[in-house]
């Protein structure tokens, strides 16, 4: 049927927010699937910011990386990477442009949400054996209790011997989980508000019940630290020097009747982790330096020398500059004030389920592609790197002349709650920069949804921003 007129001219002036799935070919949607494949599998096998780290300076050097500081000069074409304190990484093509004229970045985090050991985890109570925790990030706690956990990390021995530590994610490997209350008694509880219902000093990991033989006190914590021993060589002390922790030991699975989603743990922020860096790996000889910074410690505000409030960042700028052109007082002030970035991090998306708490017409939805926000930050934008009309134009017109599905929101109703990327950080060094990540439903729970649509959509937006002149 024809058209009226009224139809045309709404078609023509009203923004389209339509499921994108309806508009993809056969080939398009075959490409989503076998690249969500490959994500599936990276974020089953790598659940902490030293795994990821690892996994992605193999992919760097298999793809022809090599490591900035063993490199003496570099030139157009060149691929460089630097990996701090194995928790963060940065990785560069560098471009034909002057570096004066500025870099293409793209900055997402690899820490997510997770139980870790506090520096005294080991007690027993009642014979049972018990791991103390304490939480990394903005959890709700009760949804880490009666779930298979995993254990993850590395323990640092007097005499400096690394131990590195993984149980729980191979089939044969035994599980943790923290012991809830029974519904029978848990009246009390249940009179408790969802933020109180679990104590954050109640997450307390069930590792062991078998004791020692022998006439002693606290049997089954010595059985366990003899297990740790005899397998690691380790004593209690150990724990003192030692990063771990505790994850979910679901793997990442396919979600939905019609396999269109993906449901696991840790997809903020390594869902914009794996397609940045996709994406860089497909750029051959960009006309600007193009650069992928893979951070820690976003998930409790980005401090510490391995977050981007560190000046490591700025260290691998450096080097880019003096092996590049040779560097110069104010020279990196100026790249910083002519680049652009991308903050790629998730936002939440609209969840049917709590309409109440959304504004429909400013919220992000699965399978409408990259969400683009212009400032986060809470109530009155606070703490929000607040992007310029201008900039947010010229990814507009970069996305639209590419055919990258976008939609712009911002997260809930005024006043609801609030959140935060690393934006207002690279911002605040001069630079140009819009958050653009993808939707994620149950965000910070074990257990995250995202679509296979935005995911893959996420990757060309990244891949068409590198190119971006």
């Amino acid at each position: 049927m024809e058209k009226n007129e009224a139809e045309k001219l709404k078609e023509r002036l009203f923004k389209s927010k339509k499921n994108a799935w309806e508009n993809i070919s056969n080939e398009e949607k075959n490409n989503i699937y076998e690249f969500s494949k490959g994500y599936i599998d990276f974020i089953s096998d790598n659940k902490t910011e030293r795994e990821c780290t690892k996994s992605f300076a193999k992919i760097l050097k298999e793809n022809g990386f090599k490591n900035i500081d063993e490199a003496e000069n570099l030139k157009p074409g060149d691929k460089v990477y630097y990996i701090n304190r194995e928790k963060n990484i940065y990785a560069a093509i560098i471009g034909e442009d002057d570096p004066e004229n500025g870099f293409n970045m793209i900055g997402a985090h690899m820490d997510s949400p997770r139980l870790d050991l506090k520096p005294n985890p080991l007690y027993e109570d009642t014979e049972l054996a018990m791991f103390k925790t304490h939480y990394y990030g903005g959890i709700k706690k009760y949804q880490w209790v009666n779930i298979p956990l995993s254990m993850h990390g590395v323990i640092i021995k007097a005499n400096n011997e690394k131990i590195e530590i993984n149980i729980g994610e191979k089939e044969e490997d035994q599980i943790f989980t923290i012991a809830d209350l029974l519904p029978h008694l848990a009246s009390k509880q249940e009179k408790k508000t969802l933020e109180n219902g679990i104590e954050g000093e109640n997450l307390n990991i069930l590792v062991g019940s078998i004791p020692f033989n022998g006439d002693i006190d606290e049997k089954v914590k010595l059985n366990i630290l003899n297990i740790l021993n005899q397998k690691y060589g380790i004593t209690e002390t150990d724990f003192v020097s030692a990063e771990i922790e505790f994850v979910p030991a679901m793997k990442a699975k396919d979600l939905g009747f019609d396999r269109s989603m993906v449901a696991g743990y840790g997809q903020d922020d390594r869902i914009c982790a794996y397609t940045s860096l996709e994406a860089l790996l497909d750029i051959h000889a960009p006309k600007r330096t193009a650069i992928c910074i893979l951070a820690d410690k976003e998930e409790v505000g980005s401090m510490g020398n391995t977050g981007m409030e560190s000046r490591s960042f700025e260290y691998f700028i450096d080097k880019i500059l003096e092996k590049t052109t040779g560097n110069s007082v104010g020279l990196k002030d100026k790249v910083f004030s002519h680049s652009r970035l991308l903050s790629a991090d998730v936002t939440g998306a609209y969840n049917p389920n709590f309409s109440d708490i959304y504004e429909k017409n400013n919220e992000s939805y699965l399978n409408h592609g990259v969400s683009i926000i212009k400032y986060t930050g809470s109530a009155s934008k606070g703490g929000a790197s607040d992007a310029n009309a201008e900039f947010v134009g010229y990814i507009r017109n970069l996305f639209e002349s590419n055919n990258i599905a976008y939609q712009v929101s911002e997260m809930g109703k005024i006043g609801i709650g609030g959140g935060g990327t690393i934006a207002y950080i690279l911002a605040n060094r001069g630079i140009d920069v819009l958050d653009c990540g993808v939707p994620v439903l149950s965000m910070h729970s074990p257990y995250e949804i995202s679509s296979k649509f935005d995911i893959y959509n996420a990757y060309k937006a990244y891949s068409t921003f590198y190119k971006g002149e």
